[in-house]
């Protein structure tokens, strides 16, 4: 699969996901063989009007390209003109957001409210195409609601305006992420255009990944909930599809040690107090599924230091070690 200058053998990408595709967590996806990560999504006007806090979203390093740029909003132009101030920062894509259900995000028109207004959508569309110096993509939903299913126009719009490539989430935003992703959008919109389609939604497994690509014919895949806490689904989907042998999951120790060096990752980057705050989660996710694990969480919860975090994880880690359960 190709964008631009960007060639893919596999293509298995890394969803931008807020909260989530911040610099520790993407480095991590690298390291489990994600060819293509995302950041967080950032929005324009947040940059236009100089929020710090919006403006870090952006920080990268070179271990992480290719990477993307997930921009949102719905001014054409405030998204053009970041557009083309962002595209200049050495990222490789810039993509626009119209897939966002969050109701912050949609009461302003942004995000998936954008798919409720066609005209509007082309407007920044083509806003943001010309003034980006990089290839531009975007990521839709199905549509509004099941009312208003307007995925395959939308892409039509997006083809029309110079878009590279488009991902589908086979949801409407009032499903949110509930319900059953509806993978016959992603056929309806890959047979609707010539630029490439990546399917997402509900890709959770290496088995998923290939029977979205069987089924709807897109050309790639985004993996989004179903790499939290499990970085490991990009490669071994990605030997899956090439072999169609399935690699084994990660062992327990696998995830304690991958749950450390994030821990580390996320304190280089945005220090002690406030990493400790954001990484319990991602401990959560890492940790789900084995023995004792809630009890664990619950450690972890009020750890206010690296040192507890690390002693907490250590223990458990032994323990499963010596005896293949935990001590709490």
């Amino acid at each position: 699969m190709k964008i631009g200058n960007l060639f893919f053998d596999v293509p298995v990408f890394l969803a931008p996901m807020a909260g989530v595709t911040d610099h520790a967590f993407r480095l991590i996806a690298k390291d489990c063989g994600c060819p293509l990560v995302f950041t967080e999504m950032v929005s324009a006007k947040g940059l236009y009007y100089g929020s710090q806090k919006t403006w870090e979203l952006l920080n990268f390093t070179e271990e992480e390209k290719p990477i993307g740029v997930q921009l949102f909003g719905s001014d054409p132009e405030i998204m053009g003109k970041m557009a083309g101030l962002v595209s200049g920062l050495g990222f490789d894509l810039l993509d626009i957001n119209m897939g966002c259900p969050a109701p912050k995000i949609v009461k302003n028109g942004d995000g998936a409210a954008l798919m409720k207004d066609p005209s509007l959508a082309r407007e920044v569309m083509q806003s943001v195409v010309y003034n980006s110096h990089i290839p531009v993509t975007v990521k839709i939903r199905k549509g509004w609601d099941e009312e208003n299913i307007n995925a395959v126009e939308i892409a039509q719009i997006a083809q029309d305006a110079g878009v590279y490539a488009i991902t589908v989430h086979g949801r409407t935003r009032n499903q949110f992420y509930s319900g059953k992703a509806d993978w016959m959008v992603i056929k309806e919109v890959k047979e609707a255009v010539e630029i490439p389609v990546i399917g997402n939604g509900d890709v959770f497994t290496p088995e998923d990944a290939l029977r979205i690509l069987e089924t709807t014919g897109c050309d790639g895949v985004m993996i989004a909930r179903g790499a939290m806490g499990n970085p490991w689904l990009f490669e071994r989907t990605i030997t899956y599809l090439k072999t169609k042998q399935l690699p084994p999951p990660p062992s327990p120790q696998a995830k304690i040690y991958t749950a450390l060096k994030h821990l580390d990752k996320a304190i280089e980057v945005k220090g002690e107090k406030r990493a400790i705050k954001e990484i319990r989660k991602h401990i959560g996710w890492y940790l789900k599924g084995l023995k004792d694990c809630s009890k664990v969480r619950r450690k972890i919860n009020y750890a206010s230091s690296k040192d507890e975090v690390e002693n907490i994880l250590l223990s458990y880690l032994k323990a499963i070690n010596n005896f293949g359960s935990s001590p709490f």
